[in-house]
């Protein structure tokens, strides 16, 4: 549970750090924006973990290992 814990707050700072610069050209706070961007990859990733249960109940090491591999790589 720890690492699944640690894994999302990954994805977040990821997508929340890569707004910071954007968000100044637009003239939004830059904790909006990173809170907002954050917050819309972490979802990304639970919607594809729940993809992934809905189909069988069940969420293996490897249906997990792939919800965050596709976060890491977009």
């Amino acid at each position: 549970m720890q690492n699944l814990t640690l894994r999302i707050l990954a994805v977040f700072v990821l997508d929340a750090l890569g707004t910071i610069g954007a968000s100044s050209i637009f003239g939004i706070k830059v904790i909006t924006a990173a809170c907002v961007a954050g917050l819309l990859s972490v979802s990304v990733v639970f919607q594809d973990l729940a993809r992934s249960f809905i189909k069988d109940g069940k969420l293996s090491q490897d249906e997990i290992d792939s919800a965050f591999k596709k976060a890491a790589d977009e």
